[in-house]
């Protein structure tokens, strides 16, 4: 998927690979991971940058960022909508913000995991997040550092996992 202006981006173009029980599509986590993320707890306040996907609508495998040019976020009476403003090649105007699955990036994870957050570390094939649970150290590994601190995240909000 391409954009008259190289704004909107979809990143299924790239190598796609399986990592554990989750599809991955480079440096984002997994959908999978973003719907369990979600489930569990995880809101989102979409902002510039955000990426999310449009899922169950024969468009999991497309990313898209929010840019203040072409994918913006309108409030409007019944609620927030994400609109496309007519420069995608295809007939979408708008969603409601319900009906994407938020993608955070790094940066958003580790500040979602706050002062729970203990380090992370690269190991031989991946990474290895640390998070204090409980006066207790949790470790979490992946081979891919996003993956891990959203599972980080995942064991945060649900310890029992």
């Amino acid at each position: 998927m391409t954009c008259r202006y190289g704004i909107l981006l979809a990143l299924n173009g790239r190598s796609r690979t399986q990592l554990g029980r989750f599809a991955h599509t480079g440096r984002v986590i997994s959908l999978g991971l973003a719907q369990q993320l979600r489930d569990a707890g995880v809101r989102w306040s979409p902002a510039p940058r955000d990426r999310f996907v449009v899922a169950d609508r024969d468009m999991d495998s497309d990313v898209f960022v929010l840019s203040d040019m072409t994918i913006e976020v309108h409030d409007l009476p019944h609620g927030r909508v994400i609109g496309f403003n007519g420069t995608t090649e295809w007939a979408l105007d708008s969603i409601d913000k319900d009906n994407a699955v938020w993608l955070p990036r790094e940066s958003q994870l580790r500040e979602l995991l706050a002062g729970a957050f203990h380090g992370l570390d690269r190991m031989d094939g991946g990474w290895r997040v640390r998070i204090e649970l409980g006066g207790t150290t949790h470790t979490v590994e992946h081979a891919d550092a996003e993956q891990a601190y959203g599972l980080a995240l995942l064991r945060l909000l649900d310890p029992l996992r």
